[in-house]
């Protein structure tokens, strides 16, 4: 069995011979801890568990890259520094404040646990939007360099080809921040049905021209749009604009020969997951289970309809001992009892949680997903 096909089969319910073994990635805080507690200055992870283990972790999904951002981006600059704040313009257009405890840098990827004040958006009107169309060709060749890139070993067959997109109420927030977003939904649909609309055909042409070069198996869309106990809009809200977008993506990849097509959203997701198996959504990510969300529960109420991605507590991970013990054996024997899960941390791996007690619990989980 393949790599890919270990992958792929874990999140559509058919057996596999191993689970894939993801316990979650640090970002730069939490390797710096680790990196205090005898982790390897500069390693990779997989490599070091690896090791650790006595196994052979392997990379389960190639990132064909992000061939959604725009082009040109902004220049990036900053624009103020005081009160151990600077104010900046980032790369999207955004004019936020961050901590001087980072840069600019901080804000192209997730490298950290990094919060900012939005101060100006770049879209507050219809003109500002007609421009900020300009940057978004889907023709444009330099969107595909990546895929180019990694296109011999992308045709191996040993990894999922993965691609990663922004759903329309992600990109439309970072377009009009997320007061104006909201206050647009209300006092102006059209026009954000009109922003929803050309996202959507965005994007159905950028996937389109990458799977003309190949195809492409697993999609993840980002779409945090949920508060800790609410998500952040009305059902309705949901369907008239979200919806649209899910349900033209995910019929072309189904046609395209594609299998997963999952939605990644923080918060509370319990009111969304039925509206996204409306449109075609079939896997979640990552279950956040301080957001009030049951992964157990949810499996029993949808059964083989949605499959899931994390859904283990970073608290109990922080706990280390019995309390992450029985967290996982609260989680993960159930859930693969049926398949359609591969377990790991139910969001980015926080600095709270030692590098003993990850590598505790990553011994654990790979004797649960049968590697041990």
């Amino acid at each position: 069995m393949t790599n890919r096909e270990r992958w792929l089969r874990a999140l559509t319910f058919q057996t596999v011979d191993r689970v894939p073994l993801t316990p979650g990635g640090p970002r730069e805080s939490t390797r710096r801890r680790w990196e205090s507690e005898g982790f390897p200055k500069g390693a990779e992870l997989r490599e070091v568990l690896s090791e650790k283990l006595g196994i052979d972790l392997p990379a389960w999904q190639m990132d064909i890259g992000r061939i959604d951002r725009m082009i040109p981006q902004f220049e990036e600059e900053v624009l103020r520094h005081e009160n151990g704040h600077y104010l900046v313009r980032d790369w999207m257009g955004a004019i936020v404040e961050i901590s001087d405890e980072f840069d600019l840098t901080y804000l192209r990827t997730a490298r950290d646990f990094v919060t900012r004040r939005w101060v100006k958006c770049p879209v507050e009107t219809r003109e500002d939007f007609l421009a900020m169309k300009e940057r978004y060709n889907p023709n444009v060749p330099s969107r595909y360099e990546i895929l180019n890139e990694r296109f011999p070993a992308l045709q191996g067959g040993d990894v999922a080809v993965f691609a990663s997109i922004n759903g329309p109420f992600w990109q439309l927030r970072e377009w009009l921040g997320f007061e104006g977003l909201c206050y647009a939904m209300a006092d102006d649909p059209d026009w954000v049905a009109e922003m929803c609309g050309f996202w959507k055909d965005y994007t159905l042409a950028l996937l389109q021209n990458a799977s003309q070069k190949v195809r492409i198996d697993h999609i993840m869309v980002n779409e945090d749009m949920a508060y800790k106990a609410h998500a952040m809009i009305s059902p309705q809200m949901t369907r008239d604009f979200v919806l649209p977008c899910y349900r033209a993506w995910s019929a072309q990849f189904y046609a395209q020969g594609g299998t997963v097509f999952e939605v990644d959203s923080d918060g509370y997701i319990g009111t969304l997951l039925p509206l996204w198996l409306e449109s075609g959504v079939n896997s979640n990510s990552p279950v956040e289970v301080a957001a009030h969300n049951d992964i157990v529960a949810y499996r029993a109420q949808y059964g083989k309809k949605m499959a899931f991605r994390g859904g283990i507590d970073k608290r109990k991970l922080a706990a280390g001992g019995s309390e992450m013990r029985a967290e996982l054996l609260r989680v993960v024997p159930p859930l693969l009892r049926e398949g359609g899960f591969v377990p790991s941390c139910d969001h980015g791996v926080p600095p709270d949680i030692s590098w003993p007690n990850f590598l505790e619990y990553s011994k654990l989980l790979a004797q649960l997903c049968g590697w041990k």
